[in-house]
């Protein structure tokens, strides 16, 4: 199992950033996908899932309304479209395979910094 996390970077509140996850060595479309992220000095919070075929999303409360999970099965990609950024997003964010309770492999994760 290989996540790659991709996208990260450093913007000003209000802005937005894409980020990716190229997954690959298991059957991408088989299997329900995560957003994960860590602030410093804090522990994990789930931000987002979606399930194998993109009908079942769930969000955080802190992000909801401002992020958007999608899932591309042809290209073993998953997206975190992230709009209206604050500085409490920032964090590392994981690409994780599996829902909260039953992810069982994470990537290395991208960086986002939300500051002015």
């Amino acid at each position: 199992v290989q996540l790659v996390e991709s996208g990260g970077g450093l913007v000003q509140p209000g802005g937005s950033l894409r980020l990716s996850c190229a997954a690959s060595g298991f059957i991408f479309s088989s299997y329900d996908m995560s957003w994960v992220r860590q602030a410093p000095g804090k522990g994990p919070e789930w931000v987002s899932a979606i399930n194998t075929g993109g009908g079942n999303i769930d969000y955080a409360d802190s992000v909801k309304g401002r992020f958007t999970i999608s899932r591309d099965n042809a290209k073993n990609t998953l997206y975190l479209q992230m709009n209206s950024l604050k500085p409490e997003d920032t964090a590392l964010y994981y690409c994780a395979r599996g829902r909260e309770g039953d992810s069982d492999s994470w990537g290395q994760g991208t960086q986002v910094a939300v500051s002015s």
